[in-house]
């Protein structure tokens, strides 16, 4: 078999298995029933966690699936079940949803879970193939996914039944999510770290608040001496505490003839552009980029006028959201 030969036979295999999959998907949103919203309700109304299980690849979809929940406003966590049953039951008490993945319904290692839920009376959430199962049975609601073959022509490794399941968490872990008007922000709030939480911060996680301002009567002398030592390029000018302009090195080179005999009133420029407090980080980019300027002045904007900081674009790249 030659080379091309080869890599052919690999392509439609891969084509195979995707295709296979995304046909057991479209059979699960069109199989989705009353038992979806069920569930829901159920770990909406939990006063404690959402404890997600599994055993082997259901375990690895358990993972993702409590990880999920847990980033967009459901407070979940992975117990293993093999460690539940020597001592880890313990994390699965009163107010508590769990939520118990097995697509045979039968994973021998889940029976102390299982148990453990209907001593206490806590509320089982099962996702299985088979309605007529152990688990299934035992369940509060039970989420049955339809009959579709695994991606493997052997029809003996989890493929197509954990592409389902995920696919039925992420859809669990939405529509709660939604449910809840879960927001950027809100998702910031759990993803701090790496460009996602760059691209969420807000401008008043960057500004300054050490301002560079002078009076409108200010004798330019002196206002050179500000933006000097503040060290942001610009100054900004008030009037009666209000922001009404702002001097840059723009502003400068028009007024070099004469300029330290002018007054930072003569000079500025008048209705500086500002971003308000709260504002997307990345809007404040898109502001300075659009205008080709290095700082923005950070108003309030039920006070207009009132400075409350200035964000430079180094700040920005620092963070990372540029």
């Amino acid at each position: 078999m030659t080379s091309s030969t080869t890599e052919a036979a690999f392509l439609a295999v891969g084509r195979r298995v995707i295709s296979r999959e995304a046909e057991a998907l479209a059979l699960l949103s069109v199989g989705l029933g009353p038992s979806f919203g069920q569930a829901a309700t159920l770990i909406m109304a939990a006063r404690g966690r959402i404890i997600v299980s599994g055993m082997g690849k259901s375990g690895h979809v358990a993972r993702k699936i409590a990880a999920t929940l847990a980033s967009t406003g459901t407070p979940a966590h992975f117990v293993h079940p093999a460690e539940a049953s020597h001592g880890d039951l313990g994390m699965l008490t009163k107010g508590d949803v769990a939520l118990v993945l097995s697509n045979s319904g039968e994973t021998p290692e889940l029976a102390d879970i299982v148990a453990h839920t209907r001593r206490f009376g806590i509320p089982l959430i099962a996702v299985a193939s088979q309605r007529d199962s152990t688990l299934a049975r035992q369940a509060d609601v039970a989420i049955i996914l339809p009959q579709a073959a695994e991606a493997c022509d052997t029809g003996i490794v989890p493929t197509t039944s954990t592409t389902m399941t995920l696919a039925l968490g992420d859809a669990l872990a939405i529509a709660l999510m939604e449910h809840r008007s879960f927001t950027p922000e809100h998702f910031r709030l759990f993803h701090p770290g790496g460009k996602l939480g760059a691209k969420l911060l807000k401008v008043r996680d960057l500004m300054h608040r050490d301002l560079p301002l002078v009076s409108s009567d200010c004798p330019m002398t002196e206002a050179l001496l500000v933006i000097s030592q503040k060290g942001f390029g610009v100054v900004g000018v008030t009037e009666a505490d209000r922001l009404v302009g702002i001097i840059t090195d723009g502003d400068l080179r028009r007024h070099m003839d004469g300029l330290l005999g002018l007054t930072a009133g003569d000079v500025m420029t008048q209705g500086p552009r500002s971003v308000a407090p709260d504002a997307l980080a990345e809007l404040a980019v898109a502001m300075m980029n659009d205008g080709k300027i290095t700082c923005l002045f950070v108003a309030d904007p039920q006070q207009p006028g009132t400075a409350l900081g200035i964000v430079h674009i180094h700040d920005c790249l620092r963070a990372g959201v540029i």
